[in-house]
């Protein structure tokens, strides 16, 4: 599988949005995107005529690097929301939601959703009592995600019992103390507070 090693900041600023990929730096003032907003290049500061089919694409690649999946991956998830009942673009952010990883970072375990992803590659969660180490693993309502109990004297997750649950998504909870969340209930399009024309990446897929 192909990864991403250059500056993640790179990404933000290729899309013209913070895509929050490095967690509490992307809301400080020194974060690269606040001092140069523009496309990465030579001549990322020209102006360029965007066509439809390209503002379909970043659309695409803006998601995909949000929930830092891979094309192959992504196009997956589109292929199985075309097939559920419901709004094939809500489907499809539904099911990007559902990621275990995602779900660790909504829980705010994980800074950022790369970090979240490299807490369960190293297995130290659980979902119904089972050790998980598949970041795409996707939840159902109902599943109780915790801390592996080998875990629980790690350094990083002694700080996180302290912590105060702020944001916290109406269709999760999470109990800091006890190192264990649940899923009250799928996701929604209301739950998706990222800014994404889940439409455009539909038509982009549909031709």
């Amino acid at each position: 599988m192909a990864v991403y090693r250059d500056a993640k900041c790179k990404l933000c600023r290729r899309e013209g949005a913070k895509l929050f990929l490095k967690g509490e730096k992307c809301y400080m003032d020194k974060c690269p995107f606040n001092k140069r907003p523009t496309a990465p290049g030579q001549h990322g500061a020209g102006r360029k005529k965007v066509s439809e089919y390209g503002l379909q694409l970043r659309e695409k690649q803006k998601t995909k690097r949000i929930y830092g999946v891979q094309e192959g991956q992504f196009r997956h998830y589109y292929e199985v929301a075309d097939r559920m009942k419901g709004i094939t673009g809500e489907n499809m952010l539904s099911l990007l939601e559902r990621r275990l990883d995602n779900v660790v970072f909504r829980m705010g375990v994980g800074a950022s959703r790369t970090q979240a992803r490299q807490l369960v590659n190293h297995a130290h969660f659980t979902v119904n009592g089972k050790t998980v180490n598949i970041p795409s693993y996707s939840v159902k309502a109902g599943d109780v995600i915790a801390v592996k109990e080998n875990s629980r004297n790690n350094k990083f997750f002694e700080q996180i019992k302290t912590m105060k649950v702020a944001n916290m998504p109406k269709w999760l909870e999470f109990d800091p103390e006890k190192l264990e969340g649940k899923v009250l209930a799928l996701p929604t399009r209301e739950d998706v507070d990222s800014q994404i024309a889940e439409h455009m990446i539909v038509e982009l897929y549909s031709k």
